[in-house]
């Protein structure tokens, strides 16, 4: 994303949501409900550029154990972030989702 500024009203309107900011990784973040908006570095958004989405859960441990037992993989393990905790799961069908829960 070129401008977390620009973009960050039309989520909190759409979600009725203020955005929760934060940095992580390099990179400048905005939760704003079920969305997660992030701009930075070409170098530091590369990191994450094979996620196809980030998905927000309620319990970290019990959607990972769940994916994990239908066939998915671990990439990153469970760790804390300024927006909670995460991991990075690659499902069977190939596509890579980051798993947050607050």
């Amino acid at each position: 994303m070129d401008d977390l500024e620009a973009a960050v009203p039309f989520y909190e309107q759409l979600t009725g949501e203020a955005a929760n900011r934060f940095q992580f990784a390099g990179l400048e973040l905005a939760a704003v409900g079920a969305f997660l908006l992030f701009t930075g570095s070409e170098e530091a958004a590369g990191r994450f550029a094979g996620v196809a989405a980030t998905l927000s859960v309620p319990d970290l441990d019990q959607a990972i154990s769940g994916a994990v037992a239908a066939g998915a993989t671990l990439v990153a393990a469970a760790m804390p972030t300024p927006n909670g905790h995460r991991a990075v799961l690659r499902h069977p069908d190939g596509g890579v989702y980051e798993y947050v829960s607050r």
